[in-house]
């Protein structure tokens, strides 16, 4: 079973332009592949977002908790968690 809900896969459909030049998938079930395949997370809170990104040695300091969230392969999802995306 996915750890991506269906609402999770919809939110990636639905806003993933703003990290890709042209949709990677069209249906749910192509998001879900989509983002098994390129190891996306899910983070429970914001605090997780910038763990994830400090783990993965990304030069994030002097960057604010709202910069960071609005980073291009980060989507916010419902009840505070954040999906993220490399591309």
């Amino acid at each position: 079973m996915s750890a991506f809900s269906e609402q999770d896969l919809q939110v990636f459909l639905d806003n993933q332009l703003q990290l890709f030049p042209e949709p990677v998938a069209e249906t749910l079930e192509e998001a879900e592949y989509f983002l098994e395949d390129c190891m996306a997370i899910l983070c429970k809170n914001k605090k997780e977002v910038k763990q994830y990104f400090e783990e993965e040695g990304v030069d994030i300091c002097g960057m604010s908790t709202e910069e960071l969230l609005e980073q291009p392969e980060v989507f916010a999802l419902s009840g505070g968690r954040y999906l993220v995306v490399e591309a």
